[in-house]
C-alpha cells in the first residue's frame, strides 16, 4: 500500500536525524544487532502508532532488522516530523502520517496502517487498538497481541477488559520500571521545559509553575520545574499523591486557587477538563497553559476558544486568547503534548530504555504466541532486568551480584 506523506524529498534531512539518536542510543542498537542475527519478527506485520520523530523511527529500523514488516502511523496530529517520515519511507517502510493532520487525516491514516492486516500492534495512546476494535473486528483474529507505552493507553486498555471488550493480549509496557520511572519522570520533567523554553523564550525562574497530577510524569515536571527556580504548587484529586507532593516540599492546593496564581500551568493527569471553563476568568493576565497529557483534553481549548473576544497567534505554538476580562492567556502546541508539539520529545538516552522494552515485549509475545491466556500482560522482569543490565553496562557502571549465602539468607524464612 503506497505510503501517506507530506514530501519525500525531505529524506535526507529525516535521515540525519534517525543517525544522530542512534549515536546515543547504544541499548537500541545492540538489540537491532540481536535481532539482525535471530530475526524474532520474520514473517510477522507490525503496526505502530507512534510520536513520529527520530527515536521512534530508530526503533521501527530495529524492526525491521529483525524481520518485521512494518506500517507506521502517528500517535498525534501534531508530533509527526515530515523529514523524519520521509526517511522511513525512503527505507523502503510504509508510513501513514504527516504534521498537523486534521482529526479526519489523523483517523484516515489509522485506517491505512490497520489495513495492513497486524499481526503486532504498538500502540501509544490505544488509538489503533480502539479503531480496530470498532471499525475492523474481521482483523483481530490476526492479532497476536500489542504493547501500549502511555499512562492513558494503559487505562483505556484496562476499561476495555474490564468490560470484556479486550480481544487480544496487550503487553502494558508503560508499567516496567525501566519505562515509567525513567522515561515518564526524566524524560517528561526534561522535555516538557524543552519545549516550553524553546516556544516561549521566557524564564522560568521566579515564576509560579502549577503542576496538575502527581504521577511518575508530574513528579518529572515538578522536579525540572523546581531545579529552574521555581515556586511549585501541585493540584491532585488522589489525597496520596497530594499528600506525597507536600512531603516533598510542594504546595498542594484545588486549581479553584491555583488559576489565580500560576504564570505556567502544566497539565498531566490523563483526565478532561483540568483547566475549563471555570477557571478562565481567574487567569492571571499572561497565564501561559500547556499539557503534558497524551490528549488535547486537559486543557479545555475548544471551551477557551468558544469564551475569548478575540484570538491570535502571537508566534509559532502561541496562540493568544483575549478574555472578557481583558486578560491575555497563551496556549502552547494547540494543548497537544508541549514536548513533541513544541519540542523533539524526551532525550535519546532515556527512550534508549523505553524503546528497548517496547521492542523486547513485541519479540516476547511473538515467541509466546497462542500461549498467553490473560489479555492484561506486566512486561516480564527479566526483560526489565535485561534492559536495566544493558544500559548500566553502556553507562559505565557495574553493581554488586549476592553471594549464594545471601542469597539463601534472603530467600529463608528461618534467619
Amino acid at each position: 500500500m503506497k505510503s501517506i506523506i507530506r514530501d519525500i524529498s525531505l529524506a535526507p534531512s529525516g535521515a540525519k536525524k534517525i543517525e544522530w539518536v542512534k549515536r546515543n542510543m547504544p541499548l537500541l542498537r545492540s538489540i537491532e544487532e540481536d535481532f539482525s542475527k535471530e530475526k524474532p519478527f520474520e514473517g510477522i506485520k507490525v503496526t505502530l502508532s507512534i510520536h513520529l520523530e527520530a527515536k521512534t523511527a530508530y526503533l521501527c529500523k530495529v524492526l525491521a532488522a529483525g524481520g518485521a514488516q512494518l506500517a507506521i502511523t502517528g500517535s498525534n496530529p501534531m508530533s509527526t516530523q515530515d523529514d523524519v517520515a520521509a526517511a522511513l519511507v525512503d527505507c523502503g517502510l510504509d508510513v501513514y502520517a504527516w504534521y498537523n493532520a486534521t482529526a479526519e487525516e489523523y483517523e484516515d491514516h489509522l485506517r491505512h496502517a490497520l489495513q495492513f492486516g497486524p499481526n503486532i500492534i504498538i500502540d501509544d495512546g490505544g488509538d489503533l487498538v480502539n479503531m480496530i476494535h470498532k471499525e475492523m473486528p474481521e482483523l483481530i483474529d490476526n492479532v497476536i497481541g500489542g504493547c501500549e507505552e502511555t499512562t492513558t493507553g494503559i487505562i483505556r486498555l484496562i476499561s476495555m477488559n474490564r468490560d470484556g471488550m479486550l480481544k487480544f493480549p496487550m503487553v502494558l509496557v508503560n508499567n516496567a520500571d525501566c519505562k515509567h520511572l525513567f522515561d515518564n519522570r526524566y524524560g517528561t520533567g526534561q522535555s516538557v521545559f524543552d519545549g516550553i523554553n524553546r516556544t516561549t523564550n521566557l524564564i522560568v525562574a521566579g515564576k509560579d509553575v502549577v503542576v496538575s497530577g502527581y504521577g511518575w510524569c508530574g513528579k518529572g515536571v515538578a522536579m525540572r520545574a523546581k531545579g529552574l527556580g521555581a515556586r511549585v504548587i501541585i493540584t491532585e484529586v488522589d489525597p496520596i499523591r497530594a499528600l506525597e507532593a507536600v512531603m516533598d516540599g510542594f504546595r498542594v492546593m484545588p486549581m479553584e486557587e491555583a488559576a489565580a496564581i500560576g504564570d505556567f500551568f502544566i497539565t498531566v493527569t490523563g483526565c478532561s477538563d483540568v483547566v475549563g471553563r471555570r477557571h478562565f476568568d481567574k487567569l492571571k493576565n499572561g497565564a501561559i497553559l500547556c499539557n503534558a497529557g497524551h490528549f488535547d483534553v486537559e486543557v479545555d481549548v475548544k471551551a477557551l476558544r468558544e469564551y475569548a473576544v478575540r484570538m491570535e497567534e502571537q508566534k509559532p505554538n502561541i496562540m493568544g486568547y483575549l478574555l472578557p476580562n481583558g486578560n491575555w492567556v497563551y496556549v502552547l502546541g494547540e494543548g497537544r503534548l508541549v514536548n513533541l508539539a513544541a519540542g523533539d520529545g524526551h532525550p535519546a538516552e532515556i527512550m534508549d530504555m523505553s524503546f528497548a522494552i517496547q521492542a523486547l515485549s513485541a519479540a516476547y509475545l511473538v515467541k509466546n504466541k497462542g500461549k498467553l491466556t490473560e489479555k492484561i500482560i506486566d512486561v516480564p522482569k527479566e526483560i526489565d532486568r535485561n534492559v536495566a543490565e544493558r544500559k548500566l553496562k553502556f553507562m559505565g557502571y557495574g553493581i554488586d551480584k549476592l553471594t549464594d549465602e545471601q542469597a539463601a539468607y534472603l530467600n529463608s524464612w528461618e534467619v
